[in-house]
C-alpha cells in the first residue's frame, strides 16, 4: 500500500513539474489559430493536453485546498463545514475539464487553446 502511495505521489510530482516547465516555456501571445505558425497550434495543443491529462490525475486535490482556502478566508468552522462541500464540488469540475481538455485538445477551443477552468491548475493561486 505505501508503495502505491509513494508511487502516485511521484507521478503526480513528476507531471505537476513537466506541465508547470512546459507551460512557461510554450507561452506565447498568439491570440488566433490564423495568426499562428504551425509550430504554435502544435504547442498549444501539447500544452492542452498536458493540462487535461494533469487535471485529471490531480482533481482530487481540490478537495484538500478547498478545506484550507475556506478555513483561511472564512475561519475554522466554515474551513471544516463548507469547505469539504466546495472541495467535492470543484473536484468534480476539475476532474471533468481534465478530460475535456485531454479529448478535444486537437480543437483550438475555448480561445486559442486556453483553460477550461481558472487557474488552470489545481496548485496555482486562483
Amino acid at each position: 500500500m505505501k508503495k502505491a502511495v509513494r508511487l502516485c505521489a511521484v507521478t503526480a510530482c513528476t507531471v505537476l513539474l513537466f506541465c508547470g516547465l512546459h507551460r512557461q516555456a510554450n507561452a506565447s501571445a498568439t491570440s488566433s489559430i490564423d495568426e499562428s505558425s504551425a509550430q504554435e497550434v502544435v504547442d498549444g495543443m501539447a500544452n492542452k493536453f498536458a493540462r487535461g491529462v494533469a487535471n485529471t490525475a490531480t482533481g482530487w486535490l481540490e478537495l484538500p485546498k478547498q478545506v484550507y482556502v475556506t478555513w483561511q478566508e472564512d475561519g475554522p468552522a466554515k474551513g471544516v463545514l463548507i469547505g469539504p462541500l466546495k472541495g467535492v464540488g470543484m473536484t468534480i469540475v476539475r476532474t471533468l475539464a481534465g478530460v475535456g481538455e485531454a479529448a478535444t485538445f486537437f480543437v483550438a477551443w475555448p480561445g486559442f487553446f486556453d483553460p477550461y477552468v481558472d487557474p488552470p491548475y489545481v496548485w496555482e493561486k486562483e
